[in-house]
């Protein structure tokens, strides 16, 4: 009865996170074409804001990420069990927390002229304005660090929605400032925005707007946590408080943040060499258009959706129930948890995978600010990425096991050895032709995806013993028959409707690529169902089940 129960909440929560993750990636799509129609997404000023925008979430996950992340929950459960609710603990976390992102947001954003050259390859003539843009972006810092700890401790106390629901704010307010903007300075087609003719009023609009769409993200989630009742109050008396054992855990979680999101920044140092020679791509006759920095930044973003709104939602329910297994001391419970939750998420990663890598053209004629030549280039990074989907979403999972346990040495150990994995590929990628650097990287991304999921079966097994890696390795042999069969049929159809030919159908406009999606997305729907059920993937009814169950509701 009790699991009944479990798997009742599980499927529950993960549902309402789920739909909110969905919501907000929807809308981060349609944030991501209206910036692409704004200032494009291979043009002279787009990588510039690219490398920009993405470094104030990866300095943060640097400096603290890890730890509000992946330490606090366990941290916050076990304070929660107190007399107070946790109320001394949570309230000397929070403040603290608060506190010093406020000094290193302040200080990362002085330094904005030292960094950016540091961890980009832009041109002198480039480097002014993406400092500027840096100005203005950078003080995103501290409102990613209060959205996670806030959020984490709404996960610890079981509030899950607010968390997942949130972004969708951000992107409301994200879109209303393109929509501005395009309105008020112009659109990349008709302008040919470059440092040279882009104005403070189009960095105000665009660069402002983009960190006040984080900033109200973050500030939307004090209304949850004001209606958990603890009480909370400002303290900084951090004696006595119980913090010792979370100190211990995140100094290696802090290492292991450091070493890999550092690894990433050496991806955008070589992810700029390409955007430093566009412009003379661009001056060759005919004009080249290559992929930037943004076209993966791009493909990154699209082929981690399938991650965000399957695993994202179960894993931060499942970290929960592992947790509670290991505080218990049940390593059974925590073996049936990882390898059920491996085995369910496979049933739509997969899939995924397979749908992204038959339809990248159309779907990234979405992305290329109407340009044919730069949706083609969007959807070979794409297609390289997509891949590997399945695995990073594997390793995600597998790795909460052992922050669950309070062990970050473990992650460390493996990031370190990724790490090196990743910037050696990353730095051979470097050696390449300009135009071929990015298609590069995105091979280093998936590879790095399927080494990461290796290293974490080999220590989980070393802590856990078997956990069933043998019966999820079987489960996802057979998604990926059906997979192949589904893709088969939906690249039949694609090519029914000229997805293969520059003059075709499918490359007419962005209303006939929202047509191929559709008749080719439900072909291959159909497939892999049919596909799933001759070969007795028993995962599907347990993906399924949750879903089915608020149709009947709903009926």
């Amino acid at each position: 009865m009790a699991e009944n129960i479990t798997a009742t909440s599980t499927a529950r929560s993960s549902a309402v996170m789920a739909a909110g993750t969905l919501a907000s990636r929807l809308l981060g799509v349609v944030r991501t074409a209206l910036l692409a129609v704004a200032i494009g997404s291979t043009g002279r000023v787009t990588d510039l804001f690219s490398a920009a925008n993405v470094l104030p979430n990866f300095i943060y996950l640097m400096v603290a990420g890890g730890v509000f992340n992946a330490v606090l929950v366990p941290q916050i459960i076990k304070a929660s069990k107190r007399p107070d609710r946790g109320r001394d603990f949570v309230s000397r976390i929070l403040t603290l927390s608060l506190v010093f992102l406020a000094v290193i947001t302040l200080l990362v954003t002085l330094a904005a002229p030292l960094i950016l050259p540091l961890v980009t390859r832009f041109d002198p003539e480039q480097l002014p304005l993406a400092t500027t843009f840096a100005y203005w972006l950078f003080p995103q810092i501290f409102f990613y660090g209060a959205y996670a700890v806030i959020g984490q401790i709404l996960n610890a106390n079981a509030r899950f929605g607010a968390y997942m629901w949130a972004p969708v704010l951000n992107n409301i307010v994200s879109i209303a400032g393109l929509l501005l903007f395009i309105a008020v300075i112009g659109r990349e087609e008709a302008q040919g925005f470059s440092p040279e003719n882009w104005s403070g009023t189009a960095t105000l609009i665009l660069a402002g707007s983009t960190t006040l769409g984080i900033a109200a993200q973050a500030l939307i989630l004090l209304v949850p946590l004001k209606r958990l009742g603890l009480g909370l109050r400002p303290s900084l008396k951090l004696r006595g408080a119980g913090l010792g054992q979370a100190a211990k855990v995140a100094r290696w979680t802090i290492i292991t943040m450091l070493v890999g999101n550092g690894s990433y920044l050496v991806y955008t140092n070589v992810a700029t060499a390409a955007s430093r020679a566009r412009a003379s791509y661009l001056a060759m006759d005919p004009p080249q258009v290559i992929a930037g920095h943004l076209n993966l930044e791009t493909a990154s973003m699209l082929y981690i959706i399938p991650h965000s709104v399957i695993t994202l939602s179960v894993a931060t329910v499942l970290f929960n129930h592992m947790s509670h297994a290991f505080a218990e001391k049940d390593l059974a419970a925590v073996r049936r948890t990882l390898s059920g939750g491996l085995r369910s998420i496979g049933v739509a990663t997969v899939f995924a995978a397979a749908v992204l890598v038959v339809l990248a053209g159309p779907i990234s004629m979405w992305f290329s600010g109407g340009s044919n030549a730069s949706a083609a280039v969007q959807a070979q990074v794409l297609v390289v990425l997509a891949v590997s989907a399945p695995f990073l979403s594997a390793t995600f999972l597998m790795n909460r096991a052992f922050y669950a346990n309070d062990d970050a040495k473990t992650p460390l150990i493996m990031q370190l050895i990724l790490s090196a994995f990743g910037i050696g590929l990353a730095l051979a990628a470097s050696m390449l032709p300009a135009n071929r650097i990015v298609l590069g990287l995105a091979v280093a991304y998936s590879l790095g995806n399927v080494a990461a999921v290796v290293l974490s079966h080999i220590f989980l097994t070393r802590k856990l013993g078997s956990y069933g890696a043998a019966r999820t390795v079987d489960v996802h042999l057979r998604l990926a028959v059906a997979a192949l069969g589904s893709a088969a049929a939906g690249a039949a159809v694609l090519a029914l409707l000229g997805g293969y030919s520059a003059d075709g159908y499918a490359w007419q406009s962005m209303a006939s690529s929202v047509v191929v999606i559709a008749a080719c997305g439900l072909v291959m729907a159909a497939v892999y169902y049919v596909g799933l059920r001759l070969l007795k993937v028993r995962e599907l009814d347990t993906f399924l089940a949750p879903l089915l169950a608020r149709v009947r509701r709903g009926a």
